[in-house]
């Protein structure tokens, strides 16, 4: 055993293994730019698939080097959101350097739940977060958490909205069947949203959704209409949710006159803004989150928009101290009462104990190249998402959905005298036949019952050549079912 033990930790054998994975990696980022031939996605239907790892599984390794062919295998098998036509998922492309410190963060494996068991990475993820709600114009009193995913941002926010707007000590007593707490939220959140409204014990009931316009962003002219309906029928309603911007169609609520409501009803305004909140870092598209700077809570992932590897969110509190009211808790063998309220033991603040040294790669990007990474990037991303738009308003037998007010582009393929549903039909087929080829990603979603086809423009290196050719894959798939 202790031989195995010996070999597993050999200091050797990794670094050869090391330097063998990073050569193997550096040459793939080379391919995925340059190569002609490399597809987006190498597709394989799932159960083939499955069949394929369990061979792999029960084929013993031979050779010095094993893991090398494991990395090869890897890395053939899976998406490339690298390639310049990868346009699929809200999932970035992470900057190489972010995957480095990733790298070390995990052999290191710093769990962070209190200071002593992650001191470096939980000053860091300090300076981190008061940077950011810094940025976001919270105010001097703003701090917050890195979580694992907006998911659990997006819980955390609407947990200490709970904690805080509850007309009683909700977090000690439990629900009461007598009070039926309720959210406000844009018809287009994210399911995360309602899910978290679940989750606290409000089902059903908790969620009442806000119209959207026909740009699918909140109608503020409809708040008070809803929020006195919500009222009338016995709810305590206690937060508006929205969304900066929304997963299905890139939309921004409009955060000042939400904000401006939510001030006059002593409402808890939470920001999703997991996806587009990066435009507060861009000189030409920071007006998209004008009013942020009022939200309580405000959620963003950073393995969106901001170049680092899944999973990295965070959310950020107005007022810091809500954070410790919401999990406030005995653990008597992790957090001592004379420690409770500080920021270094972190697990105070969040529903996680054990989490990753997420902040190394934020800090790291920052120190490399500055905020003007981030600028840079989205404002490609959404400049290339308008030129799209463009190109789609000038080429037949295409009709866009919404402009885009991101880097994501809905849109459909109409050729001419096909009736509504077979319209549906083709543009699903479209879209698989798509996936099956592999030359594209790109998704769909659906629109006022209306099928779409979606691209999330995530890769800095997507071109309008590639758009071009993606049109023209469309429409060549499109004519062939007709």
């Amino acid at each position: 055993m202790a031989s195995l033990l010996n070999a597993a930790y050999n200091p050797e054998t990794f670094r050869k293994n090391g330097h063998l994975l990073v050569d193997l990696l550096a040459d793939y980022l080379d391919k995925a730019f340059t190569d002609p031939n490399l597809k987006a996605l190498p597709w394989m239907p799932p159960e083939e698939m499955a069949a394929k790892c369990k061979e792999d599984f029960n084929t013993p390794w031979e050779g010095d080097m094993p893991l090398i062919s494991f990395f090869e295998k890897i890395i053939a098998n899976s998406i490339h959101l690298h390639h310049p036509r990868y346009m699929g998922h809200q999932v970035v492309p992470p900057a190489p350097m972010a995957a480095l410190v990733e790298l070390a963060a995990t052999l290191l494996n710093n769990s962070m739940a209190v200071y002593e068991v992650g001191p470096f990475s939980s000053a860091v993820e300090k300076q981190v977060t008061d940077w950011l709600g810094s940025s976001l114009g919270l105010g001097e009193n703003a701090a917050g958490i890195l979580t694992s995913g907006g998911t659990i941002g997006n819980l955390t926010g609407l947990l200490a909205a709970r904690q805080h707007q509850a007309p009683y000590n909700i977090w000690e007593e439990g629900n009461k069947n007598s009070v039926q707490l309720a959210v406000l939220v844009s018809s287009e959140s994210h399911y995360s949203i309602a899910r978290a409204v679940k989750i606290m014990g409000m089902g059903d009931e908790g969620v009442v959704k806000i119209p959207v316009n026909n740009r699918m962003e909140i109608d503020p002219n409809a708040l008070e209409r809803v929020y006195r309906n919500a009222i009338n029928e016995g709810k305590h309603v206690i937060a508006v949710a929205a969304n900066a911007c929304s997963t299905s169609t890139g939309s921004y609520d409009p955060l000042e006159p939400i904000a401006g409501f939510c001030k006059s009803n002593n409402l808890w305004f939470h920001v999703d803004a997991a996806h587009g909140g990066g435009a507060v870092f861009t000189r030409k598209y920071k007006h998209l989150v004008k009013g942020i700077e009022n939200a309580d809570s405000v959620v963003i992932d950073f393995h969106k928009m901001l170049l680092c590897p899944a999973l990295t969110s965070a959310v950020i509190f107005k007022n810091g101290d809500t954070a410790y009211e919401t999990f406030s808790q005995k653990a008597s063998y992790l957090l001592s009462q004379e420690k409770k309220g500080n920021w270094f033991d972190i697990a105070q603040r969040t529903l996680e104990c054990t989490k990753k040294m997420m902040g190394l790669k934020i800090y790291a990007l920052l120190k490399l190249y500055g905020v003007q990474l981030f600028d840079e990037y989205i404002t490609h991303a959404y400049d290339l998402a308008a030129e799209f738009a463009e190109l789609i308003h000038e080429t037949p037998n295409f009709e866009l959905a919404i402009e885009p007010a991101s880097n994501i582009v809905c849109f459909r393929f109409i050729p001419q005298g096909i009736e509504s549903e077979k319209l549906n039909t083709i543009n699903l087929t479209c879209c698989d036949k798509i996936k099956e080829e592999g030359e594209f990603y790109i998704v769909r979603t659906t629109i006022n019952e209306m099928v779409y086809l979606r691209t999330t423009l995530m890769n800095p290196f997507t071109t309008n050549k590639d758009l071009v050719q993606l049109l023209d894959k469309i429409h060549s798939i499109g004519q062939s079912l007709i």
